[in-house]
């Protein structure tokens, strides 16, 4: 892989960051008014936000790009600070954080398991899960500051999402041709489970927001193809995500 050519990512995450910066914080003063429902769904993707990345930071600075390992770092940082909207959110409402879920510790164990490449596929299956799921917050909830939160959260992750193909297109282009779709094959076969997991644990939540179990996990695996595409491809910009 040819060093230098994620400079341009570090240069977005960092254009983002001052973006940020300049725009401050929704405002917290009005108070969230959230469903059983969808406050139990916000509380379990605030623990899969939350972390400090180290594994992945370490995982990046061995790949020898110094360019990458700095967005890797820069990406992590937009994950905690997503943590963070989803605590104030819930704090809005008078609601706690969760310490932990089982679904987070699942996916923990598995981004560990091996190198780098089985690390961001393993992440790619939450980011793509994610995509779908804050779409669903921001445009199915009548409630003005969750909308604004999980809108900011939304634009993020559409930009996390081809960062992380543009990596992984150069990973798997380190493997030998014939494996590298069935590796992708793969990769959707794990995406489509996990998505029937969590359309069966965020259902409640899901029909609140105004989308089935059903129609939850057929956006994700429809979306997925744009993202197979992007990883077997050099053209990682071609992936857009649904508004």
């Amino acid at each position: 892989m040819h060093t230098g050519r994620f400079a341009k990512w570090t240069r977005r995450f960092e254009d983002e960051r001052e973006r940020r910066l300049a725009q401050g914080d929704p405002d917290w003063g009005r108070s969230a008014t959230l469903h059983p429902a969808v406050r139990a769904g916000i509380q379990r993707f605030q623990v899969g936000e939350d972390g400090d990345g180290a594994n992945l930071v370490g995982k990046a600075d061995q790949a020898g790009d110094a360019d990458y390992a700095q967005a890797v770092r820069l990406f992590i940082t937009e994950e905690q600070n997503h943590a963070r909207l989803l605590a104030r959110l819930l704090a809005s409402g008078g609601i706690p954080t969760l310490t932990g879920h089982w679904s987070d510790t699942v996916f923990v164990r598995l981004r560990r398991l091996m190198g780098l490449r089985m690390e961001l596929l393993v992440l790619m299956i939450a980011e793509v899960v994610a995509l779908r799921y804050y779409r669903a917050l921001r445009d199915g909830t009548d409630d003005a500051l969750t909308t604004e939160v999980a809108g900011r959260i939304l634009s993020d992750e559409q930009r996390h999402v081809p960062f992380h193909c543009e990596r992984l297109h150069a990973s798997l282009a380190e493997l030998s041709r014939v494996v590298r779709r069935p590796v992708m094959d793969l990769w959707r076969l794990l995406l489509l489970a996990v998505s029937l997991v969590v359309a069966a644990d965020h259902g409640p939540a899901l029909r609140r927001l105004g989308i089935g179990r059903l129609r939850f996990v057929a956006d994700v695996m429809v979306s997925s193809h744009t993202v197979v595409s992007a990883v077997l491809v050099p053209r990682p910009d071609a992936w857009t995500s649904a508004d």
